[in-house]
């Protein structure tokens, strides 16, 4: 097998024509976004502290909705609306997790999740809602902690799971003891969102060197999660983790319009170990396409043993690469027109 560095072009490609169909911005919002918590006082308060239940669904997204509404004064230079945000991302995706049914038990064994069930609820034994854990807990924290969301930094903390307890953090303190190192990270890049001379480019750099490393903790701390799955969805979720790695060097924009469409293009459900990619019927072409190039996308990283990904870094510390590979997409955008 030739190494190939075109499959990280190819992928977002894909995705990224579908950009031609535009949305309404009212249809972009994660489900159930309205209905949830916009500010602290929406949570119950005990001992002067709120509390939030990060295994509910509306109670976490209620922390990303707060970080928006809070961080949305930064952003104002770069858009009206709060649009250019490029912390949309997170609750974005989080809302794909949900209405894909992602968050649910995966081993079955409560109905925690189930639309027929306590569908609100979010499962400890989900590998997407511990990785999301991560990066929910850890950016709002840290936000707490910069100072950005107006409260003390010992007046919040999350309620914990059932079981696993030691694999979480719940408060500004814990979480900085259990993962300085991803805290550090999400601290400089609030440091650098409120200085008044970063550049767009500049809180985007930031913002993914914060993201992947909480990625990285998350995903050697949860891969005994994947046995829960079809081997299908197992193979999906250690393709997309490895493909959202690809996505950091060219600094990828987690604006609103931008993530919710990328991921129209990614699984409307569960996999299932009948699923072959490009041939699953309920997928469209491109979602199908997606899921095929993700699959190769893996295949040739662990075939070169990392290699692919160390030359993709450095082919994207160039300006003029990265340059290219936006143009590149807006050819392929327009050419869908």
């Amino acid at each position: 097998m030739a190494l190939d560095l075109s499959w990280p072009y190819l992928i977002v490609g894909c995705i990224f024509a579908s950009l031609a169909r535009a949305s309404n911005i009212s249809d972009v919002y994660p489900p159930l976004w309205k209905e949830s918590p916009g500010q602290f006082s929406d949570y119950k308060m005990e001992n002067g502290k709120y509390i939030i239940n990060f295994w509910h669904y509306p109670e976490r997204l209620g922390t990303y909705k707060i970080l928006l509404n809070k961080t949305a004064k930064y952003f104002a230079k770069f858009s009206p609306e709060n649009e250019q945000n490029i912390l949309w991302g997170l609750p974005v995706h989080h809302g794909w997790q949900y209405q894909t049914g992602r968050l649910a038990d995966p081993t079955e064994s409560t109905d925690c999740g189930r639309k027929s069930g306590d569908h609100l609820c979010i499962s400890v034994d989900s590998w997407w809602a511990d990785l999301n854990y991560y990066l929910s807990a850890m950016p709002f924290l840290a936000a707490v902690d910069s100072g950005i969301m107006g409260i003390p930094s010992d007046k919040v903390t999350f309620l914990p799971p059932p079981k696993d307890q030691m694999n979480f953090c719940y408060n500004v303190s814990s979480c900085h003891s259990s993962f300085p190192e991803a805290m550090k990270k999400w601290n400089e890049f609030y440091q650098h969102v409120k200085s008044h001379s970063s550049t767009f480019d500049d809180l985007l750099e930031y913002l993914w060197a914060a993201h992947v490393s909480s990625l990285e903790i998350a995903r050697k701390n949860f891969h005994n999660r994947l046995k829960y799955y079809s081997k299908q969805e197992a193979d999906f979720e250690r393709s997309w983790a490895l493909f959202v790695d690809y996505l950091a060097p060219p600094l990828f924009p987690t604006t609103l319009i931008r993530t919710y469409e990328f991921q129209k293009e990614l699984p409307k459900r569960m996999l299932m170990n009948e699923d072959r990619a490009p041939f699953i019927r309920d997928f469209s072409g491109f979602q199908n396409t997606v899921l095929f190039a993700l699959s190769v996308l893996h295949k040739v990283h662990k075939y070169t043993g990392t290699l692919s990904f160390v030359l993709w870094k450095t082919l994207m510390k160039s300006t003029v690469a990265r340059k290219l590979f936006l143009e590149i997409l807006e050819f392929i955008l327009h050419s869908f027109n």
